[in-house]
Parts: C-alpha cells; structure tokens; sequence
C-alpha cells in the first residue's frame, strides 16, 4: 500500500475536546487528499504528570510495573475521543491501543525499547479503510505486561509505526510551528527553519531543544525516513528533517541550551595513567552519563578532573566519589548546580573554518567566561554560568545572524 502518512499529535493538540475536533479536521484533510492515514496520540496535556502524582500517593517509589500501567491509561482516552470525532466526521476510525497492534518491547519499565511493530496488523487495518488512531509511548514485553517508552515516547511510537508502513512521511503535530533557530521564549528574533539534516536535529535534541525525543529522531536517521514538525493550531509548513546534503547548507543553523546540568570538580588526583577510568567506570556502571569532561595538570602531577552530568544524578555521583576519594588520595569534590550548556549547531560547519573563534570572541564581547568546552563535527558547546544562559543565546543568535534567511 502507497500514499501511507503517519501523523502524531502531542499532548497540547488533544488537551479538550475542541482540540480534538481541531485534529479531527486535520486529519480527515489528509485523507481527503487521497491518503491514508494512521494517527498516533499522546496523553491529553497534564494528564501524565496528574497521573505520576497519583501514583506516588499510594507509593513514593512506585513499583515499576504498575507505575507504567497507570501512566500509559491516559493515552488511550486521547485516542479513543479522537477515533469518536473522526467517526462524526464521516470517517471509519477505531482507537487501537499498543496490545492491539502488536507493540513489543523490552521489559525495561519506564524506558522500554522497541523490539517489533505488526506490520500485518497495521496493513490489515488500513486496508479495509479504517483509520487507526493508535496510543503513543506504550508497547507490551514477552509477558504482555504494559512498558512505557520515556517522555516524548509518543515521537518514537510514531516514527516506528512509519518505518514499518514504509510511509511517505511522519508528522509531527505540536504547538509551535516548526524548530526555531533557538527558542523564541528566549529571543524574540529567533526564526523557523524550513529544514534540517537529521544530524543536526539530533544535535539540537540532545542538547537541549524540546522539539522531538531525540530516540524518534535517532529512529527516523537509521532508516531515512522524512519527518516534519507542524503545528495543529495552524501551521505554515512546519520543517523538514531528513538526509537531503544536497541544500546549501548554513554554516550554523540554531542555538540550543540546557540548564540541566552540574558541574563535578575532583580535586588533586593524581596525574598517572588510568585515573580518568578510575574515577568515570564506577559512575558509568551506575547508569549515569558523563557529559563534557576538562582535566587540568598541576605542577605538582596532580590535576584537577572536571566533568558534567545530568542535575538529577549530581548526589549520587557526588557520593560515588566519595567513596573513591581515599583510594585515588585525592582533594576535595565540589558540585556546581548553577550552570548552563549553550551550543551552536551546524552542518555546514564541516567545510567552514573560523566556527569557533566567531563565537568565543561574541562571548568574550559580552565578558561571558567560558568554564567548558565540548566540540564536534557539527557542533560546539560551552558551560557557562547560569546567569549567562539568555545574554549568550542572543549574543550567539545575533553573532550568527540566524535571524536571516
């Protein structure tokens, strides 16, 4: 079957029923114009975060497998109101949970894995002209207990549901018009993109923009399938991500940031071989992910070991390191909360020299001091005090002139 679309819509697009017949619409234009659609819907907005408080009344530390079958629920209220309002608009629809559509994943409770979509199951239902509106961020494991897929599940859900329909495309519905070149809270002059590489949109994910979860993106990379952010309160083409290196491509195409992270300082450890696996292995095997690391040597062949994790995980490291403090017989540990992480993101960046200097001297302009610096092919990040965090953005933005075409 050709001319498949899967289109997804966030929490904010189905918050009230007005909402849901706005989506309705959308949707029912879509198949007016000879497609066929399979729809993906998040929980109605709030409705997640009602339910995780609900379920810490009853356990502060709720048991992982009930926790997932309680937040999951709220998805299938979306879609089944949403099924209802296409039925009124004339369209064959049946809501679909993950069960009935043959989701598997893994058993990891709260941040489960995809293993398999039903391909047959889908392709049967479209068809016989039915339009599936399918719960997001759930699936089942081996021994059909309800999983979850983490926060922004639903982007995952969606793009895996187009990946095995083989669609023309993936849609996702939100309440902005597309990805900004940074975000338009921050900077009034802050511009929509029409498009990205999946590159950089990966880039933008991870370091911080809200836009998709950056698995989806992750998803959509690996087997090229073109994505498009919309919004569903009146979109004006939304931005394309896909693989097209043919573009021209800007030297730097938006600014992201996050003040999610703290910066840890070991103090004096001792500059041999093998101290940097020392101290990251045992937090690696706590699950915790080391982000921009800096170590500084001393004259005296110490040096100071300086790295950053998500603000969640600064106690646990913090203790972690304690614990290895005698063995190394090194200084103190100190944790800073009041950081930020700002970035520029580009893939023209690869073939253009001078990236780095432009935006150290904006910076130093503004009398910005760096703390960290992380860098790669298509980006550059800096840790910085969090009272910089907005200066920065605009000085960059602007430094860039993002605000042009």
């Amino acid at each position: 079957m050709s001319n498949i679309i899967v289109q997804k819509f966030g929490g904010t697009s189905v918050a009230s029923p007005k909402r849901i017949e706005a989506v309705a619409k959308i949707v029912g234009q879509e198949i007016d114009s000879g497609n066929h659609v399979a729809v993906v819907v998040s929980a109605m907005a709030g409705e997640t975060n009602r339910l995780i408080d609900l379920a810490k009344k009853i356990q502060k530390k709720p048991d992982p497998r009930e926790f997932d079958a309680v937040v999951s629920s709220g998805e299938q209220v979306s879609a089944a109101l949403l099924a209802m309002s296409l039925k009124k608009k004339g369209y064959n629809s049946r809501s679909y949970n993950a069960f009935q559509m043959g989701f598997k994943t893994d058993s990891s409770f709260g941040r489960a894995r995809i293993r398999k979509v039903s391909e047959e199951i889908l392709q049967d239902v479209l068809e016989k002209n039915i339009v599936p509106v399918i719960t997001g961020f759930q699936g089942f494991d081996d021994e059909n207990n309800i999983t979850t897929l983490g926060r922004g599940g639903s982007d995952t859900s969606a793009v895996a549901i187009a990946v095995s329909l083989n669609a023309k495309e993936c849609q996702i519905y939100t309440d902005v018009d597309g990805v900004f070149t940074t975000d338009p809270n921050i900077y009034d002059k802050a511009r929509k993109l029409d498009h990205l590489t999946y590159e950089e949109m990966l880039e933008l994910s991870s370091l911080g923009a809200k836009v998709l979860q950056i698995r989806s993106v992750e998803f959509a990379s690996k087997y090229k399938l073109p994505l498009r952010v919309l919004s569903s309160f009146g979109s004006n083409g939304g931005t394309l991500i896909n693989s097209n290196d043919n573009l021209e491509e800007a030297v730097v195409s938006g600014i992201a940031f996050t003040s999610n992270e703290a910066k840890i300082t070991i103090r004096k450890v001792p500059d041999i071989p093998g101290v940097a696996a020392k101290i990251l292995s045992p937090i690696s095997d706590a699950g915790i992910e080391v982000d921009v690391i800096v170590q500084n040597v001393a004259s005296d062949n110490t040096t100071d070991f300086t790295f950053t994790v998500h603000k969640d995980f600064a106690d646990e490291t913090s203790k972690i390191l304690e614990k290895l403090r005698k063995e190394l017989g090194s200084g103190e540990i100190e944790v800073d909360l009041d950081i930020c992480k700002v970035s520029v993101v580009g893939n023209g960046m690869k073939s253009h020299a001078g990236v780095a200097s432009k935006m150290f001297g904006a910076l130093a302009d503004e009398a910005i001091n760096i703390e960290m610096i992380s860098t790669s092919e298509i980006k550059i990040s800096v840790v910085l005090e969090e009272k910089y965090k907005e200066l920065a953005v605009r000085t960059l933005h602007d430094a860039f002139e993002l605000d042009k075409n």
